[in-house]
Formats: structure tokens, sequence, C-alpha cells
């Protein structure tokens, strides 16, 4: 029978790492060890195991089902042991120097990074930030492989099982360059429905959105000409053509040269959350993070 004590707590710590990666090389990198170190430790879980754990696959290593009945149980015990070895530390963010993984598309990089940014750079000096642009699966992938600290994203990541905190509600308005000779505040459906629109579509090349989706409702349409996959760039291009767009208020409410206006119809808005793994819940420095970037926004 297999005995505890033969298995050392590295050894537990490349195999959790190995789980996530199904890479050797990438898991080499991550603990910082030699390629030939972790597969001499791979050999020796094998033997502990008596399951070769890992197989040679397509697209790197395939795990066996064995492989995958450890995957969870190693994980939450190793988070239980990161979690008791670092009870009562405290954590000094002017010390810090901590890099911190955030998870972010343009919309989040400029209306939950941004505006923390400089308040970030003098609370913990010594600390870097990485920004990650991510997807909902991207960000689940990423955070159970520990490569993201925090991502920020809607509720289509609620499934995930990840921690989470709302930030803040938005919602949508029409936006125009400023002084738009057919944008009024009194706007009608008509003449919302024919001006020139750019949608913005993350996937690329989509040409209806939550608008449309609306306005179908009603048996109506709007002129849909420019499909972009970045909120910044329809910034750019509102200011400097006549087509219009349906804009999250938070982008684009301080910007001196675009005109809002509320819609002809109710446009549903969106919840915007902050998303964080298991193994980082009560580590003290991630603690402080969750906390300071809630206040920020």
């Amino acid at each position: 029978m297999n005995n505890l004590s033969r298995l050392d707590l590295n050894l537990l710590m490349t195999l959790d790492v190995l789980l996530a990666e199904h890479n050797v090389t990438r898991a080499a990198q991550r603990l910082n060890l030699s390629q030939p170190s972790i597969s001499v430790q791979l050999a020796k879980l094998r033997d502990f195991f008596d399951d070769p754990l890992l197989l040679p696959g397509p697209r790197g290593m395939r795990p066996t089902a064995r492989a995958d009945e450890l995957r969870e149980p190693l994980r939450r015990a190793l988070t239980a042991l990161e979690n008791a070895v670092a009870t009562g530390e405290v954590f000094e963010p002017f010390r810090a120097v901590n890099t911190w993984r955030l998870g972010a598309a343009d919309y989040g990089e400029s209306t939950i990074v941004l505006p923390s940014l400089q308040a970030l750079r003098e609370a913990a000096p010594g600390t870097r930030l990485a920004i990650f642009e991510t997807s909902p699966t991207r960000i689940v992938r990423k955070m159970d492989q520990g490569e993201l600290d925090l991502a920020f994203h809607t509720s289509d990541v609620v499934a995930s099982g990840l921690h989470r905190k709302l930030l803040f509600n938005e919602r949508y308005v029409l936006v125009s360059r400023k002084n738009h000779a057919r944008v009024s505040a009194n706007i009608s459906v008509a003449e919302f429905c024919a001006l020139e629109h750019v949608v913005v579509s993350p996937d690329g090349g989509g040409f209806e959105g939550i608008t449309d989706s609306a306005l179908a409702q009603f048996g109506l349409s709007r002129r849909v000409v420019l499909s972009v996959p970045h909120f910044l760039f329809v910034i750019q291009v509102l200011m400097t053509t006549g087509l219009v767009a349906m804009l999250p208020e938070r982008l684009v409410r301080d910007n001196p040269a675009l005109q809002l206006t509320e819609p002809p119809v109710t446009i549903p808005g969106f919840e915007m959350y902050m998303y964080w793994h298991e193994r980082s819940h009560r580590d003290p420095a991630h603690i402080w993070l969750r906390e300071f970037m809630s206040r920020e926004v």
C-alpha cells in the first residue's frame, strides 16, 4: 500500500502544476526547475500512484483518469496548506514587490484599471502590473493554472466556480461627436434607426448586438455600417466621422469631444464583476488588492 511518507511536498506541488499545464517545459518554467528535474519527479509520481498520470498527446500531455481524479482534491489540499502557512501574515503594500496579473478587455482597462492606476502606484510603488486580454473561457483556464490574480468581466463567467464581487452596474447611451446635426435630446426611434451605427464585436465581424435584439422586439432594425473588435477604436471613429454607437456610459462620460444622448428605446445594461480563484481567496496580499480595486472604481 502506498505510504504518504514516501511522497514529499515538492512532488505534490509539481503534480499540481503538471495537471494544470499538461506540459513538462511550461511546468519547469513555472516552478523554476530544469526540464530533466520535472521528468524525474514525474517518474517518482508515476511510481507512487502506479499510474502514468500524463500521456503524450497531440497538444501536449493528456491526463489519465486517475490524474483527473487527483486534480481537484490535490488543489484543495495545497490551497489549504498555503492558507495555513500564510495565517498571521500582514501585507505591507508600500514594501511589496508583487507582480499583479490582471485580466481585462479594453473596456475593463479603461473603466477599472486606468482609474485605479495612479493610486495603486502611490500605495504600492514597488509592485508591477501585467494586463492580459481575456475571454470568459480563458479567464477560468488561466486562473485554474495560476496565471491570473484578478479578472474583470461581466456575469458571463458565473458558472466557473470562481469567487466574484460586483463592482458596478453599467448602462448604454447613444454616443456621437459633439453637436452632431442628426442627434438631438429627443431623438425619435425612426431617426435613431436611420443613423449609421458602429458595433463592437469582440469575436470580430458581427453586425448585431443587444441594441438590435431590443429593436427586433418592436419589428425594427438600425443601419449598422461598421463592426470593430475594440471599444477604444470606436471612440476615435465617433470623434472623426458622422457615425454613432451605443456604448457603455462609463467608457465615454468624461470625453468632452463626444455627445451622450438617451436612446429612444430601453437597452438592458450589464453588471461588471471582479473574479478571483480559491487559491488566493485568503492570501493577505490578494485581499488587499481586491479591496483596493473595489474602492477605486
